[in-house]
Protein backbone atom coordinates (compact mmCIF):
# COMPACT_ATOMS: atom_id res chain seq x y z
CA UNK A 1 0.00 0.00 0.00
CA UNK A 2 1.82 3.04 -1.23
CA UNK A 3 2.14 6.23 1.70
CA UNK A 4 1.42 9.83 1.29
CA UNK A 5 4.78 10.52 1.02
CA UNK A 6 5.07 8.59 -2.60
CA UNK A 7 1.43 9.68 -3.84
CA UNK A 8 2.27 13.57 -3.87
CA UNK A 9 5.07 13.22 -6.08
CA UNK A 10 2.87 11.13 -8.53
CA UNK A 11 0.10 13.36 -8.41
CA UNK A 12 2.59 16.71 -8.65
CA UNK A 13 3.66 15.12 -11.66
CA UNK A 14 0.54 14.38 -13.14
CA UNK A 15 -0.44 18.20 -12.72
CA UNK A 16 2.65 19.41 -14.04
CA UNK A 17 1.70 17.26 -17.48
CA UNK A 18 -1.75 17.96 -17.86
CA UNK A 19 -0.62 21.20 -17.75
CA UNK A 20 2.32 20.71 -20.09
CA UNK A 21 0.29 20.16 -23.07
CA UNK A 22 -0.82 23.96 -22.78
CA UNK A 23 2.44 25.28 -23.35
CA UNK A 24 2.47 24.55 -27.02
CA UNK A 25 2.54 27.66 -28.90
CA UNK A 26 -0.35 26.27 -30.83
CA UNK A 27 -2.76 27.07 -28.04
CA UNK A 28 -1.70 30.80 -27.84
CA UNK A 29 -2.61 30.85 -31.98
CA UNK A 30 -5.77 28.92 -31.12
CA UNK A 31 -7.03 31.57 -28.63
CA UNK A 32 -5.84 34.47 -31.00
CA UNK A 33 -7.41 32.96 -34.08
CA UNK A 34 -10.47 34.78 -34.33
CA UNK A 35 -8.46 38.56 -33.85
CA UNK A 36 -6.07 36.91 -36.60
CA UNK A 37 -8.42 35.94 -39.01
CA UNK A 38 -10.14 39.30 -38.32
CA UNK A 39 -6.82 40.90 -38.78
CA UNK A 40 -5.65 39.15 -42.25
CA UNK A 41 -9.23 39.12 -43.65
CA UNK A 42 -10.64 42.76 -42.57
CA UNK A 43 -7.80 44.97 -42.87
CA UNK A 44 -4.57 43.29 -43.95
CA UNK A 45 -5.94 42.61 -47.03
CA UNK A 46 -7.91 45.01 -47.83
CA UNK A 47 -4.80 47.33 -47.47
CA UNK A 48 -2.88 45.26 -49.82
CA UNK A 49 -5.75 45.09 -52.35
CA UNK A 50 -6.32 48.63 -52.05
CA UNK A 51 -2.35 49.35 -52.96
CA UNK A 52 -3.09 47.40 -56.31
CA UNK A 53 -6.39 49.58 -56.52
CA UNK A 54 -5.02 52.69 -56.41
CA UNK A 55 -2.97 52.43 -59.97
CA UNK A 56 -6.20 51.03 -61.41
CA UNK A 57 -9.15 51.78 -62.67
CA UNK A 58 -11.60 49.69 -61.21
CA UNK A 59 -15.29 50.06 -60.47
CA UNK A 60 -17.85 47.54 -58.44
CA UNK A 61 -19.16 47.01 -61.84
CA UNK A 62 -15.95 46.49 -64.27
CA UNK A 63 -12.87 45.14 -64.23
CA UNK A 64 -9.90 46.92 -63.07
CA UNK A 65 -7.44 48.21 -65.74
CA UNK A 66 -4.39 48.96 -64.82
CA UNK A 67 -3.34 52.79 -64.71
CA UNK A 68 0.02 53.11 -63.41
CA UNK A 69 0.16 56.61 -61.52
CA UNK A 70 -2.53 58.54 -63.48
CA UNK A 71 -4.75 58.25 -60.41
CA UNK A 72 -2.30 60.28 -57.88
CA UNK A 73 -1.37 62.46 -60.98
CA UNK A 74 -5.01 63.34 -61.27
CA UNK A 75 -5.39 63.60 -57.50
CA UNK A 76 -2.57 65.81 -57.23
CA UNK A 77 -2.52 68.18 -59.85
CA UNK A 78 -6.03 68.28 -61.43
CA UNK A 79 -8.45 67.65 -58.89
CA UNK A 80 -9.95 70.90 -57.44
CA UNK A 81 -12.01 69.35 -55.21
CA UNK A 82 -9.53 67.01 -53.24
CA UNK A 83 -7.79 70.32 -52.26
CA UNK A 84 -10.96 71.96 -51.31
CA UNK A 85 -11.77 68.97 -48.94
CA UNK A 86 -8.49 68.52 -47.72
CA UNK A 87 -7.99 72.15 -46.93
CA UNK A 88 -11.26 72.08 -44.64
CA UNK A 89 -10.25 68.88 -43.19
CA UNK A 90 -6.60 70.42 -41.87
CA UNK A 91 -8.87 73.61 -40.87
CA UNK A 92 -10.75 71.26 -38.67
CA UNK A 93 -7.89 69.88 -37.25
CA UNK A 94 -6.32 73.02 -36.45
CA UNK A 95 -9.37 74.05 -34.26
CA UNK A 96 -10.94 71.11 -33.27
CA UNK A 97 -7.93 69.15 -31.88
CA UNK A 98 -6.07 72.35 -29.78
CA UNK A 99 -10.00 73.39 -28.47
CA UNK A 100 -10.47 69.59 -27.22
CA UNK A 101 -7.66 69.16 -25.44
CA UNK A 102 -7.52 72.66 -23.97
CA UNK A 103 -10.97 71.98 -22.69
CA UNK A 104 -10.28 68.36 -21.58
CA UNK A 105 -6.94 69.38 -19.19
CA UNK A 106 -9.19 72.25 -18.02
CA UNK A 107 -11.95 70.25 -17.39
CA UNK A 108 -9.17 67.24 -15.75
CA UNK A 109 -7.95 69.77 -13.24
CA UNK A 110 -10.94 70.81 -11.91
CA UNK A 111 -11.90 66.95 -11.17
CA UNK A 112 -8.63 66.07 -9.71
CA UNK A 113 -9.99 67.12 -6.20
CA UNK A 114 -11.15 64.94 -3.30
CA UNK A 115 -14.37 65.97 -3.00
CA UNK A 116 -17.95 64.05 -1.88
CA UNK A 117 -19.51 62.91 -5.30
CA UNK A 118 -16.21 63.66 -7.55
CA UNK A 119 -16.74 60.19 -8.73
CA UNK A 120 -20.37 61.22 -10.24
CA UNK A 121 -19.20 64.60 -11.52
CA UNK A 122 -16.80 62.26 -13.44
CA UNK A 123 -19.18 59.99 -14.42
CA UNK A 124 -21.84 62.39 -15.79
CA UNK A 125 -18.70 64.63 -17.65
CA UNK A 126 -17.72 61.66 -19.33
CA UNK A 127 -21.07 60.37 -20.46
CA UNK A 128 -20.99 62.47 -23.88
CA UNK A 129 -17.50 60.17 -24.89
CA UNK A 130 -19.15 56.86 -24.11
CA UNK A 131 -22.03 57.44 -26.67
CA UNK A 132 -19.47 58.68 -29.28
CA UNK A 133 -20.30 59.67 -32.87
CA UNK A 134 -23.13 57.79 -32.82
CA UNK A 135 -26.42 58.85 -34.85
CA UNK A 136 -28.54 59.64 -32.46
CA UNK A 137 -26.02 62.54 -31.43
CA UNK A 138 -25.34 63.92 -35.17
CA UNK A 139 -29.30 63.99 -35.59
CA UNK A 140 -29.36 65.72 -32.24
CA UNK A 141 -26.77 68.01 -32.76
CA UNK A 142 -28.37 68.93 -36.18
CA UNK A 143 -31.77 69.89 -34.38
CA UNK A 144 -29.70 71.82 -31.44
CA UNK A 145 -28.33 74.00 -34.09
CA UNK A 146 -31.28 74.50 -36.91
CA UNK A 147 -33.01 77.59 -36.46
CA UNK A 148 -35.76 76.64 -34.54
CA UNK A 149 -33.53 74.88 -32.35
CA UNK A 150 -32.36 74.95 -28.58
CA UNK A 151 -29.37 77.57 -29.33
CA UNK A 152 -31.74 80.23 -31.04
CA UNK A 153 -34.30 80.21 -28.61
CA UNK A 154 -31.94 80.68 -26.28
CA UNK A 155 -30.07 83.61 -28.67
CA UNK A 156 -33.89 84.82 -28.80
CA UNK A 157 -34.38 85.22 -24.93
CA UNK A 158 -31.44 87.25 -24.67
CA UNK A 159 -33.20 89.49 -27.84
CA UNK A 160 -29.92 87.90 -30.48
CA UNK A 161 -31.17 87.17 -33.52
CA UNK A 162 -30.37 83.24 -34.26
CA UNK A 163 -28.50 81.53 -37.29
CA UNK A 164 -29.65 78.51 -38.90
CA UNK A 165 -26.16 77.71 -38.32
CA UNK A 166 -25.59 73.85 -39.92
CA UNK A 167 -26.84 76.23 -43.00
CA UNK A 168 -24.59 78.48 -43.03
CA UNK A 169 -21.52 78.19 -44.90
CA UNK A 170 -19.79 80.95 -41.98
CA UNK A 171 -20.93 78.42 -38.73
CA UNK A 172 -21.37 75.06 -40.49
CA UNK A 173 -17.79 73.90 -39.66
CA UNK A 174 -18.00 75.71 -36.03
CA UNK A 175 -21.01 73.68 -35.09
CA UNK A 176 -18.95 70.49 -36.05
CA UNK A 177 -15.77 71.84 -34.28
CA UNK A 178 -17.97 72.34 -30.67
CA UNK A 179 -19.60 68.73 -31.17
CA UNK A 180 -16.01 67.19 -31.20
CA UNK A 181 -14.91 69.26 -28.38
CA UNK A 182 -18.05 68.34 -26.64
CA UNK A 183 -16.99 64.88 -26.47
CA UNK A 184 -13.77 65.23 -24.67
CA UNK A 185 -14.03 62.45 -22.08
CA UNK A 186 -11.48 60.38 -23.23
CA UNK A 187 -9.20 62.51 -23.30
CA UNK A 188 -9.73 64.25 -19.78
CA UNK A 189 -9.55 60.89 -18.32
CA UNK A 190 -6.34 60.19 -19.66
CA UNK A 191 -5.62 63.71 -18.59
CA UNK A 192 -6.52 63.23 -15.00
CA UNK A 193 -4.34 60.13 -15.27
CA UNK A 194 -1.67 62.12 -15.79
CA UNK A 195 -2.35 64.68 -12.91
CA UNK A 196 -2.90 61.83 -9.99
CA UNK A 197 0.98 60.93 -10.90
CA UNK A 198 2.22 64.31 -10.21
CA UNK A 199 3.52 64.61 -6.99
CA UNK A 200 1.74 67.12 -4.43
CA UNK A 201 5.16 67.68 -3.00
CA UNK A 202 6.10 69.80 -6.06
CA UNK A 203 3.05 72.02 -5.12
CA UNK A 204 3.62 72.30 -1.82
CA UNK A 205 7.37 73.44 -2.04
CA UNK A 206 6.85 75.75 -4.80
CA UNK A 207 3.92 77.34 -2.20
CA UNK A 208 6.38 77.80 0.23
CA UNK A 209 8.72 79.45 -2.28
CA UNK A 210 5.91 82.23 -3.44
CA UNK A 211 4.70 80.25 -6.59
CA UNK A 212 1.16 81.06 -7.27
CA UNK A 213 -1.11 78.41 -9.11
CA UNK A 214 -0.55 79.90 -12.43
CA UNK A 215 3.37 80.04 -12.00
CA UNK A 216 2.74 76.07 -10.92
CA UNK A 217 0.53 75.36 -13.60
CA UNK A 218 3.42 76.95 -16.16
CA UNK A 219 6.39 75.58 -14.10
CA UNK A 220 4.89 72.04 -12.94
CA UNK A 221 1.61 70.55 -14.30
CA UNK A 222 2.85 71.14 -17.79
CA UNK A 223 6.11 70.05 -17.81
CA UNK A 224 5.25 66.96 -15.84
CA UNK A 225 1.99 66.12 -17.90
CA UNK A 226 3.66 67.03 -21.18
CA UNK A 227 4.40 63.54 -22.57
CA UNK A 228 0.46 63.01 -21.61
CA UNK A 229 -0.49 65.59 -23.91
CA UNK A 230 1.76 64.38 -26.88
CA UNK A 231 -0.06 61.11 -26.46
CA UNK A 232 -3.33 62.56 -26.87
CA UNK A 233 -2.51 65.33 -29.57
CA UNK A 234 -1.34 62.48 -31.47
CA UNK A 235 -4.69 60.26 -30.75
CA UNK A 236 -7.10 63.29 -31.44
CA UNK A 237 -5.29 64.39 -34.17
CA UNK A 238 -5.53 61.05 -36.26
CA UNK A 239 -9.53 60.46 -35.26
CA UNK A 240 -10.26 64.35 -36.42
CA UNK A 241 -8.38 63.42 -40.04
CA UNK A 242 -10.89 60.57 -40.06
CA UNK A 243 -13.82 62.39 -39.01
CA UNK A 244 -17.12 61.37 -41.25
CA UNK A 245 -20.38 60.06 -39.32
CA UNK A 246 -21.21 63.95 -38.10
CA UNK A 247 -20.20 65.84 -41.19
CA UNK A 248 -22.05 62.99 -43.00
CA UNK A 249 -25.24 63.41 -41.16
CA UNK A 250 -25.33 66.97 -39.97
CA UNK A 251 -24.02 69.25 -42.68
CA UNK A 252 -23.58 66.21 -45.88
CA UNK A 253 -20.38 68.37 -46.79
CA UNK A 254 -22.32 71.56 -46.94
CA UNK A 255 -23.18 74.36 -47.38
CA UNK A 256 -21.15 74.95 -50.77
CA UNK A 257 -18.55 72.57 -49.06
CA UNK A 258 -17.89 74.14 -46.07
CA UNK A 259 -17.72 71.04 -44.40
CA UNK A 260 -16.70 68.69 -47.38
CA UNK A 261 -14.24 66.47 -45.33
CA UNK A 262 -11.74 64.56 -47.11
CA UNK A 263 -13.84 61.62 -45.52
CA UNK A 264 -16.59 62.55 -46.90
CA UNK A 265 -14.83 62.99 -50.97
CA UNK A 266 -13.35 59.49 -50.29
CA UNK A 267 -16.76 58.36 -49.50
CA UNK A 268 -18.41 60.00 -52.77
CA UNK A 269 -15.60 58.63 -54.66
CA UNK A 270 -15.94 54.96 -53.64
CA UNK A 271 -19.84 54.66 -53.21
CA UNK A 272 -21.44 57.33 -54.78
CA UNK A 273 -19.18 57.17 -57.99
CA UNK A 274 -18.10 53.50 -58.11
CA UNK A 275 -14.80 54.95 -58.43
CA UNK A 276 -12.75 52.74 -56.00
CA UNK A 277 -9.40 52.91 -57.80
CA UNK A 278 -9.86 56.50 -57.57
CA UNK A 279 -10.88 56.23 -53.79
CA UNK A 280 -8.03 53.92 -53.09
CA UNK A 281 -5.52 56.16 -54.40
CA UNK A 282 -7.61 59.13 -51.92
CA UNK A 283 -7.12 56.71 -48.85
CA UNK A 284 -3.12 56.61 -49.65
CA UNK A 285 -2.45 59.62 -49.57
CA UNK A 286 -4.79 60.64 -46.82
CA UNK A 287 -2.47 57.99 -45.20
CA UNK A 288 0.80 59.93 -45.82
CA UNK A 289 -0.63 62.82 -44.80
CA UNK A 290 -1.51 61.46 -41.18
CA UNK A 291 1.50 60.08 -40.78
CA UNK A 292 3.46 63.43 -42.40
CA UNK A 293 1.59 65.33 -39.41
CA UNK A 294 1.91 62.51 -36.75
CA UNK A 295 5.95 62.72 -37.55
CA UNK A 296 5.40 66.59 -37.10
CA UNK A 297 3.89 66.22 -34.00
CA UNK A 298 7.02 63.47 -32.81
CA UNK A 299 9.73 65.74 -34.27
CA UNK A 300 8.54 68.74 -32.47
CA UNK A 301 8.31 67.08 -28.89
CA UNK A 302 11.96 67.45 -28.07
CA UNK A 303 11.74 70.97 -28.22
CA UNK A 304 8.11 70.85 -25.23
CA UNK A 305 8.06 67.14 -24.07
CA UNK A 306 9.94 66.65 -20.91
CA UNK A 307 10.45 63.38 -18.75
CA UNK A 308 10.60 63.56 -14.95
CA UNK A 309 13.17 60.42 -14.96
CA UNK A 310 15.50 61.70 -17.61
CA UNK A 311 15.36 65.04 -15.66
CA UNK A 312 15.23 66.37 -19.79
CA UNK A 313 13.83 67.30 -22.80
CA UNK A 314 12.55 64.48 -25.17
CA UNK A 315 15.13 63.17 -27.70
Amino acid sequence: MSTPAVEAPVKHRAIRQYFRRWEHPFVGYAFLSPWLIGFFALTLGPMIMSVYYAFTDYSLLEKANWVGSSNFSRILFNDSTFKKSLQVTLLFVAFSVPLKLMFALAVAMLLNKELRGMSLYRLFIYFPSLIGASLAVAVLWQRIWSRDGFINEILGMLGIQGLNWVNEPRTALGTLVILVVWQFGSSMVIFLAGLKQIPRDYYEASSVDGAGKVRQFFMITLPLLSPIILFNLVLQTINSFQMFTQAFIITEGGPMQSTYMYTLYLYDRAFGRLQMGYASALAWIMLVVIAAATALIFLSSKFWVFYENEGRKAK
